[in-house]
C-alpha cells in the first residue's frame, strides 16, 4: 500500500545529515559540506511563515544549512520536502501555509495542493501582487515584503 503523506513526512531514514563535498559537486550545490534535511525540518520553516511573508525554497536551504553547520543545504531534498509538507498538510490538516513558499526565484508552485490557481488566490489574499512572466507566474517584489 501506498504511503500518506503524513507518512512521508514523519519517515526520516537516515535523515538529517551532513555530507562533504568535493570538485565539480562543492562547485554546483554551494560549499564543501551540504546539509541533507529530514522532511520535517522543512516543514517546520515553513509553518513558521507569517502571513504576508513569504519564504522561498532557497530561504529554507540557508535555514537548513545554518541549523546544521553546513555551507548549504540540498536543494533537491528541500524542493521534495516542500512538496511533501505541502501535501501532508492538506492531508491531515496540520497548518503549514505552503502557499507562502514559493520557489527560487519567488515563482509558484505547481506541484502545491490546488496548483497555481490556488497559490495565486490565497497569496493575493494576503496582499501580495502575482504576476505572470511567461509560462511562469511569480510573486514581484517576493525579497522585499
Amino acid at each position: 500500500m501506498k504511503p500518506t503523506w503524513l507518512e512521508k513526512l514523519k519517515k526520516k531514514g537516515d535523515l538529517p545529515k551532513v555530507v562533504k563535498l568535493s570538485g565539480n559537486k562543492a562547485k554546483r550545490w554551494g560549499g564543501k559540506t551540504l546539509a541533507i534535511p529530514c522532511p520535517e525540518d522543512v516543514a517546520a520553516i515553513m509553518k513558521k511563515v507569517p502571513k504576508g511573508k513569504v519564504i522561498t525554497t532557497g530561504d529554507i536551504r540557508t535555514k537548513i544549512a545554518k541549523k546544521y553547520k553546513a555551507e548549504a543545504g540540498c536543494p533537491l531534498t528541500t524542493g521534495i520536502f516542500t512538496w511533501i509538507a505541502a501535501n501532508a498538510s492538506e492531508e491531515a490538516d496540520l497548518g503549514i501555509p505552503y502557499w507562502r513558499t514559493l520557489k527560487t526565484g519567488g515563482e509558484l508552485n505547481d506541484k502545491y495542493p490546488g496548483g497555481i490557481m490556488f497559490q495565486k488566490s490565497a497569496l493575493k489574499k494576503e496582499g501580495h501582487k502575482v504576476v505572470q512572466k511567461g509560462k511562469k507566474w511569480i510573486v514581484e517584489n517576493f525579497g522585499k515584503k
